[in-house]
């Protein structure tokens, strides 16, 4: 089989509460082999478990039927994967929300649904009384009744195995954020898990678009000061990647934002405290060389990532109870 020479892949969301329009625009006009959804946070996945203590169905992103009523139509159609952490806490019942309504569209029977589990590590860090990296010297068990939730950030690998099976949605919980595009990159082109060079590579381009509009010119968008184009209408990004690892960043033509190497510099230093290494579940990725070209408007060329193996641990978030109450007043004085 003849693996085409390049492969689109797009960002449907970069927090639990983003625009759902721009995905549909992206999912319909976007030509796309996959669209990643990435909507999961620490404080996200939190309330996510306090949602399913409450009701054992629940736990999943709120907005996932919503989601996927909008995109289902024109990926399955395409025959474009979606991939997603929306399940959150509860990635089977994501999974069964995604089923009714692919029910709903008249797809039943023609799609198939991944659940991806195993990120739930609470049983675990309490039977093992891990350390607190941020609260030195005391351990899991110091938290209590306060301890919520614990979840590992897996990698790719926990997510290749049901886009092996031809999974059209995978439905996932807590994975590391560029994994969600990773994964579908090393199905795609068959790369190799210790290939650790493509690893580096595949990262960048899911670090470039986890979070959606950010790199289409939000994360720089300084209203009066440094103003992006129709910010109301911006188009969320896509990459098509190369066999190489190489990939050019781009949006649809005729959304808002602007996509250039200012934009891709911004998001490229996202959260990043040390650019040659870049701990991820898949690889220690080395964004120190990474350089930017832009080929023309909305379109930058992005290369020169690395990587070296991945750690030997998995990083955990725990949400515990804790904090303050505060109340804010403003008050509004008006001319008439």
């Amino acid at each position: 089989m003849t693996i085409p020479p390049t492969f689109r892949i797009g960002s449907g969301a970069g927090y639990s509460g983003d625009r759902i329009d721009p995905a549909q625009d992206l999912a319909e006009r976007g030509q796309l082999d996959a669209l990643v959804f990435e909507c999961l946070a620490e404080r996200t996945i939190a309330l996510a478990q306090l949602r399913r203590s409450a009701d054992p169905q629940l736990g999943y992103d709120p907005l996932l039927r919503e989601r996927m009523a909008a995109v289902l139509p024109a990926c399955h159609a395409r025959g474009a994967t979606i991939i997603s952490n929306m399940g959150a806490a509860n990635p089977l019942a994501g999974g069964h929300a995604v089923l009714a309504v692919a029910r709903e569209l008249g797809l039943h029977g023609r799609l198939t649904v991944g659940v991806v589990e195993g990120d739930d590590v609470l049983d675990w860090m309490l039977a093992n009384n891990a350390p607190l990296l941020e609260l030195p010297g005391q351990t899991v068990r110091d938290l209590g009744a306060r301890l919520i939730s614990a979840n590992a950030y897996l990698g790719a690998d926990a997510l290749l195995p049901a886009l092996q099976a031809g999974a059209g949605v995978v439905i996932a919980g807590r994975v590391a954020d560029p994994a969600l595009f990773l994964a579908p990159l090393m199905h795609h082109f068959g790369w190799n898990g210790a290939d650790w060079e493509k690893m580096g590579r595949g990262t960048l381009v899911g670090h470039l678009l986890e979070c959606s509009a950010q790199v289409s010119g939000g994360y720089i968008a300084d209203p009066g000061f440094f103003d992006v184009p129709d910010l109301a209408n911006v188009g969320y990004p896509f990459a098509d990647v190369s066999m190489d690892g190489s990939a050019v960043i781009g949006k649809l033509d005729g959304t808002g934002g602007r996509i250039d190497r200012l934009t891709c510099t911004a998001q490229l230093l996202y959260e990043i405290e040390d650019p040659a290494t870049y701990l991820q579940a898949d690889v220690v990725a080395d964004f120190s060389q990474v350089r930017f070209e832009e080929l023309g408007p909305d379109r930058v060329r992005a290369g020169g990532a690395g990587g070296r193996p991945r750690p030997d641990t998995l990083k955990t978030t725990l949400g515990y109870r804790d904090g303050f109450i505060g109340e804010g007043q403003i008050l509004s004085l008006i001319n008439i």
